[in-house]
């Protein structure tokens, strides 16, 4: 049996219309497991749903920064085996520059969403037993850059946190687990790409052994920390970075 299967599993994912998460949408499909992609962009959204293998997928638009959003996915959603907390904010914010504005976008997205997220799945018992939970975190909170302090702060703290989820979900034997990926090229890394021109960007990538990575990189860990194969990891923060930390 392969226990890399997700074969009648129902899979949460969010910022599935993009990126990392359209990726790891499209792997949980291909690897048998039934998606449950959600996003903001009904456009792109309707572009992933289009590329997922199999019927048994729903879509759902919610912007979850929006307390009523969380409410209406929430009652959508049937009782699910996983979720992978994929949708984030990357914003290069010079210390000097920071305000409180940026300070609360950022940290709102790419930690208070997912924290909350996850109290209303837990709240209305839509994990099931033997679940397992990704958080989609950064190589960032060991591998700092200028201008990423925010960033690296509200990825830090969902390191963080992780622990605690894994310990408290641990007697429903659901695991919780981060991934921490160096650069991968999506349109989020394109645009900080914009911000920092392509002379840096090179710069960057030659610190990494592998080079930058593809967001097929990332799916094959999340696949991984959602199947069974890994039934015995739990409150990690999984490092792939092509060697960056090396």
């Amino acid at each position: 049996m392969n226990r890399f299967l997700l074969t009648d599993k129902n899979i949460l994912v969010t910022g599935a219309s993009s990126g990392i998460g359209r990726q790891v949408s499209i792997a949980v499909s291909e690897m048998g497991g039934s998606v449950i992609a959600v996003g903001r962009n009904i456009e792109r959204l309707n572009e992933t749903m289009g590329q997922l293998k199999g019927n048994s997928h729903v879509s759902i638009i919610a912007d979850l920064a929006m307390e009523e959003d969380r409410e209406n996915l929430i009652a959508q959603i049937p009782k699910i085996n996983g979720v992978v907390h994929s949708a984030g904010l990357m914003k290069t914010v010079p210390m000097k520059f920071v305000t409180e504005k940026a300070l609360r976008e950022i940290s709102l997205i790419n930690y208070d969403v997912p924290v909350l997220l996850m109290q209303s799945l837990l709240k209305k018992k839509l994990l099931l037993p033997g679940s397992s939970v990704v958080f989609i975190s950064s190589i960032i909170v060991h591998h700092n850059a200028i201008g990423h302090g925010i960033y690296a702060g509200s990825k830090g703290a969902l390191s963080a946190v992780v622990k605690t989820f894994a310990l408290e979900l641990a007697t429903q034997k659901t695991r919780a687990n981060c991934l921490l990926p160096g650069m991968i090229r999506t349109q989020m890394s394109g645009e900080v790409e914009d911000t920092v021109g392509s002379d840096k960007i090179a710069e960057h990538e030659r610190a990494y052994p592998l080079g930058f990575g593809c967001t097929a990189d990332v799916a094959d860990a999340v696949i991984f920390l959602l199947s069974d194969a890994s039934r015995w990891i739990t409150g990690t923060n999984m490092i792939i970075d092509g060697g960056l930390t090396c």
